[in-house]
């Protein structure tokens, strides 16, 4: 399914997020990798589609790409055991959780940096049938490859972080999880193309003014 059609027939209640998921991003940013997963919002008016224009927003300085893979969720969930998280997954897409660095440094916590509109791209379509343990996941900005890592190199993987989640909130059809991203972020500036590429899902591209 296009992801235009999926957010038009099942629009998120939430955006939920996972920080330092990959231990290499986590050592860039001079944090250690936290014992449980750090989890935090972005609100349905950051989402974006593929082909769509990321906007840096006048308060920032320094717009980051952050390239992941998102989860889809189908049912609602609630205290999901790893076992069963399958159950209450519609599919994956490719996500770019854009931040605004310079804020998220300011704020220490993350939702403003993280909730401008525009500021969570998803595509190009939610693929339902897939394993997603070992993807290759790029990041390209303007042909250049920035971000090289594979879904394998999560710290926590996909069927945990529903559990946990899950523990937390309950999940209602169509919400995101965005999984966390792996080393190499850096800034977007205006008439950069951006591309998340994840093997057996395809490109997710976006222009930034």
């Amino acid at each position: 399914m296009k992801i235009e059609d999926f957010l038009r027939a099942q629009p998120p209640t939430k955006i939920v997020c996972v920080g330092r998921n990959y231990a290499d991003h986590a050592k860039e940013l001079g944090n250690d990798v936290p014992a449980d997963p750090i989890i935090f919002l972005k609100p349905p008016s950051a989402l974006l589609a593929h082909e769509g224009t990321i906007l840096r927003p006048k308060q920032s300085q320094r717009v980051d790409y952050e390239g992941e893979l998102a989860i889809v969720i189908s049912k609602r969930a609630k205290d999901i055991p790893r076992a069963r998280w399958r159950d209450v997954v519609r599919g994956f897409t490719c996500g770019n959780d854009v931040t605004a660095r310079d804020l998220q440094k300011k704020d220490v916590q993350f939702t403003r940096a993280k909730g401008f509109d525009t500021f969570c791209a998803l595509g190009p379509h939610v693929e339902t049938e897939l394993d997603p343990r070992d993807l290759s996941l790029v990041t390209r900005v303007n042909g250049e490859v920035k971000q090289d890592g594979r879904t394998s190199q999560m710290v926590l993987p996909c069927d945990f972080l529903v559990e946990f989640i899950t523990s937390v909130m309950t999940l209602e059809p169509g919400d995101v999880i965005l999984t966390g991203t792996p080393s190499g972020i850096g800034p977007l500036n205006g008439g950069d193309v951006v591309e998340v590429t994840i093997e057996g899902i395809g490109t997710l591209r976006n222009h930034v003014a």
